[in-house]
């Protein structure tokens, strides 16, 4: 083989050997997946901790009704209601509750029904301000009787002979101060003319009573309300009718009056009954509180309301049937799904 051809033959394997070098590589196959990895399969999110809730119970004087149902209500809430932690506070009760729910200074609150409709509409008590709609209703409770007590030696017989007289007309910022107002009207009088009107709670007014220091109180509660009946214990007292045509005319201008009795012997030497104007107690809280936890504070309130019925007598009056009766804002969400699974409408 003569040089010329050999050369030739060098460069054609050459060539061949840089092409096969310079040729795509066959994919390689693909690693075998495994039937499960974590990036298929989500990491489980742990449930978010239980975080204590404190629910602040807003009720009245510690002589009125509202402190000690207020006080079984928390107990119930605290032991029932995982996380949660529930106190009563003494407040100065209706106008001064629906203020502290509407700020978001207590989650739950006693309200007469009549001051929470004045809330909600800007009427009464408050006209000339914004009305107050970020409220809801949790529970219609039992009647409240607006009472009048007067010593027996102030020879008062009638609202009409109120006139003259030092008076208790309620702490300022109550349900009782409202009705005591509009009682007054329907006998023609306003607070001057009366000798004084004392803005008292139900303990500073039963303290006046037995010091002699006042002539009568208006005393809005359930009856018998125990600062009421401590008077009786060491003061000759009188519980005061209201006649039945002003009742009626009450009624006529503001539809939460009723006529009601006040029992003979409710209170000691009170002999006969008593004709007297009556309102709701109910319990309103935030419009914002929480679904679930207005859900489980009413349920657990009815299933386990033989521990307000130990503590005072109004309990009884507390009941599932009559839950919305006389209800005169919206129904907070919460408590609307306890009341439809229990079919109350």
């Amino acid at each position: 083989m003569n040089k010329k051809i050999l050369s030739l033959m060098m460069v054609l394997v050459l060539t061949m050997t840089m092409l096969i070098g310079c040729a795509p590589k066959a994919p390689e196959a693909p690693a075998e997946t495994p039937a499960e990895t974590p990036a298929e399969t989500p990491a489980e999110t742990p449930a978010p901790p239980v975080e204590n809730v404190f629910v602040s119970i807003a009720t009245g004087g510690t002589g009125g009704t509202y402190y000690p149902l207020g006080g079984a209500m928390a107990k119930i809430f605290n032991e029932n209601i995982p996380g949660v932690t529930a106190n009563a506070q003494s407040t100065g009760a209706s106008v001064e509750n629906v203020n502290l729910v509407s700020q978001g200074e207590a989650e739950v609150a006693f309200a007469q029904n009549d001051v929470t409709y004045y809330a909600w509409t800007g009427t009464e008590s408050f006209a000339g301000k914004d009305k107050i709609t970020n409220i809801r209703g949790m529970a219609m409770l039992y009647p409240e009787v607006t009472q009048v007590i007067a010593t027996a030696e102030s020879g008062i017989k009638n609202i009409a002979d109120l006139a003259g007289k030092k008076v208790a007309v309620g702490a300022p910022g109550s349900g009782t101060e409202v009705n005591a107002r509009q009682m007054l009207a329907e006998y023609g009088l306003d607070y001057t003319d009366l000798a004084k009107a004392d803005y008292l709670s139900f303990n500073e007014a039963a303290d006046q009573l037995k010091n002699k220091q006042i002539d009568a109180a208006f005393v809005t509660g359930a009856v018998p309300t125990s600062a009421v009946t401590e008077v009786t214990q060491t003061a000759d007292i009188v519980v005061v009718a209201i006649d039945s045509d002003k009742i009626a005319a009450l009624n006529a201008k503001y539809p939460f009056y009723a006529e009601v009795v006040i029992p003979a012997n409710s209170y000691k030497g009170q002999t006969e009954d008593v004709v007297a104007a009556a309102v709701m107690a109910m319990l309103i809280v935030p419009e914002d509180l929480s679904e679930d936890l207005v859900y489980n504070m009413t349920k657990s309130m009815y299933e386990q309301r033989q521990v307000i019925i130990d503590t005072h007598a109004r309990g009884n009056d507390i009941k599932l049937e009559t839950a919305l009766v006389g209800m005169p804002i919206d129904v907070h969400p919460g408590a609307q799904k306890y009341y439809d699974e229990m079919g109350i409408k």
